[in-house]
C-alpha cells in the first residue's frame, strides 16, 4: 500500500514557475516508478512526466518538454515536478501516482497501469 499526498499547487502568472511535491508513505518507495499526470476541465487525464525507481531515467511528455523537470529524493520518499515557463494551457489538477509495472528499456519509457494515486493539487496559470 502506498499513500501519496501532493502539495505546491496554486495560482501563478504566465511565464512563472511552480514546484509540485508528492510525499509517499511506505518503506519501498524506490521500488515504484512515479508519474505526474494532469487533468483539465472537460479533458482526459494525461501523463506529464515519469521517473524510474532509482531516478536514473525519466520521461517527459512532448507538451511540456523543455519546461518541466521530474526528480525524486528516495531518502525523503518524495517526487517533484518543477514547472517553468507556465502557460494558461497548463492549468489543470495535477496528480502524482505510483506504478509497479511501468518501466524503461534503454531510454524508452513503457507506460503501464498506475496503482496508487494522490488526491491532486490545482495549478492555475493566468494570462
Amino acid at each position: 500500500q502506498v499513500q501519496l499526498v501532493e502539495s505546491g499547487g496554486g495560482l501563478v502568472q504566465a511565464g512563472g514557475s511552480l514546484r509540485l511535491s508528492c510525499a509517499a508513505s511506505g518503506r519501498t518507495f524506490s521500488n515504484w516508478a512515479m508519474g505526474w499526470f494532469r487533468q483539465a476541465p472537460g479533458k482526459e487525464r494525461d501523463i506529464v512526466a515519469a521517473i524510474s525507481g532509482s531516478g536514473g531515467r525519466t520521461y517527459i511528455a512532448d507538451s511540456v518538454k523543455g519546461r518541466f523537470i521530474i526528480s525524486r529524493d528516495n531518502a525523503k520518499n518524495t517526487v517533484y515536478l518543477q514547472m517553468n515557463s507556465l502557460q494558461p494551457e497548463d492549468t489543470a489538477v495535477y496528480y502524482c501516482a505510483a506504478s509497479a509495472n511501468s518501466y524503461w528499456n534503454g531510454n524508452k519509457y513503457y507506460h503501464r497501469e498506475y496503482d496508487y494515486w494522490g488526491q491532486g493539487t490545482q495549478v492555475t496559470v493566468s494570462s
